[in-house]
């Protein structure tokens, strides 16, 4: 005779009732607020810019040549100087070493005149110099949403999440051809269902809260400030 516990004799009711359950058809969701969207690509910029300046964040525009220049000027102007970079292995990529994001070469010459951490180590040993002695964190974009101003990044391993939350200024570089103009479509144009993120970052401006007595303060839980260097490669012959 075989004898069976109260757990298990609880655990088989419940599967049996879960077994028996009909399922029940839920009709498709109906969105029934107005989703923004427009194919002009400068409608799309000015929406892109306004919403981030709404926001506090600085949007400069360049040229894929000026990139350099534009991270030393910005990094001179908000006297930083130490930066974090990506640079650790990309498992996500399938590659052995981490060959760095697209822009890292004009990254690295516009901050050789400071010292330049690139993340290749585990966390718990840049903790300490991550929260206490990095002025900024300069990250690439996935894409940009005009609708709200917000930019996605696409955080792995090389290029993790950290540098954009920790260090008191954010450097964001985004492509104005990766600007779309509303979440869903960004989903759908990018192909998302075939490769699921394990997590994404929007930002859509500096860290701020109103916690304490109703008073706005920025870079409370993270960089008070966001400079988006909005790189032009729509329309326009780079030299």
């Amino acid at each position: 005779m075989k004898l069976t516990s109260p757990s298990q004799s609880a655990k088989s009711a419940i599967l049996s009732k879960l077994r028996g359950a009909k399922a029940t058809v839920i009709e498709k969701e109906i969105l029934d607020y107005p989703v923004w969207q427009s194919h002009d690509s400068e409608l799309l910029k000015q929406r892109f810019i306004a919403g981030l300046s709404a926001s506090h964040a600085e949007v400069i525009c360049v040229r894929s040549s000026q990139i350099a220049n534009a991270v030393e000027q910005v990094l001179t102007s908000k006297a930083c100087k130490s930066v974090i970079v990506g640079g650790a292995c990309d498992e996500t990529a399938g590659v052995s070493e981490y060959e760095g994001g697209e822009f890292l070469t004009e990254i690295l010459k516009g901050a050789s005149h400071l010292d330049i951490v690139q993340f290749g180590r585990e966390f718990e040993v840049l903790k300490s110099s991550l929260f206490n002695e990095i002025d900024a964190g300069i990250t690439h974009c996935l894409g940009g949403i005009a609708d709200t101003g917000t930019l996605v990044l696409w955080p792995d391993k090389a290029e993790p999440r950290s540098l954009s939350l920790i260090p008191p200024c954010h450097i964001a570089l985004i492509k104005r051809s990766t600007i779309v103009s509303n979440f869903a479509g960004m989903m759908i144009e990018q192909s998302w269902q075939e490769k699921m993120p394990t997590h994404i970052v929007l930002i859509s401006g500096p860290s701020k809260t109103a916690d304490i007595q109703q008073t706005l303060a920025y870079g409370a839980h993270g960089p008070s400030q966001l400079v988006v260097i909005l790189i032009d490669d729509v329309g326009v012959a780079q030299p």
